[in-house]
């Protein structure tokens, strides 16, 4: 299944998510929390890429058969002048800016710049993946324990 979709027959969640992202004003097309994101990655509905840097997919963990384009890289996260060209590059074959792109960083807050700089670069489907793969951090200083993919038990490995 190609994950190019009409705008008239993108799934209901996804509906959903530019609805919310419209009324609020996001530059991009919105947000879906993490089981959605993985319903819709299932369904091929959708393609998830890891925003995160080499090391964190490396060392923390990340989604089986998720792309990788880095926002930032290197320990210090410095940003990535190419990432749009570099996304642009990566989902060529599956339908390029018109693909259904659900982006997925740490907590959900770089998924959103990438996200906007996506949005701004010609992506009309790119949303953010709320929550991020590992959560918020909470009152100990730690994160997955109250949200985040891992959280919510969905697939993934860790090398």
């Amino acid at each position: 299944m190609t994950h190019e979709i009409a705008e008239a027959v993108l799934p209901a969640a996804l509906e959903q998510a530019r609805q919310a992202a419209s009324d609020t004003g996001l530059a991009y097309a919105g947000g879906v929390h993490p089981p959605v994101a993985w319903d819709l990655v299932r369904e091929g509905q959708a393609l998830l890429v890891d925003v995160r840097s080499a090391e964190e997919r490396k060392f923390v963990g990340h989604v089986p058969g998720s792309l990788h384009v880095a926002w930032a890289t290197g320990t210090a996260l410095t940003r990535n002048p190419r990432f749009v060209r570099e996304l642009e590059a990566r989902l060529a074959k599956d339908g390029g800016k018109e693909t259904v792109v659900l982006l997925l960083c740490r907590s959900g807050k770089r998924s959103v710049l990438a996200a906007e700089a996506a949005a701004a670069g010609g992506f009309r489907h790119v949303f953010n993946v709320l929550e991020g793969f590992e959560g918020e951090v909470d009152a100990r200083q730690q994160r997955g324990g109250s949200d985040g993919w891992r959280f919510h038990g969905l697939p993934w490995v860790q090398d």
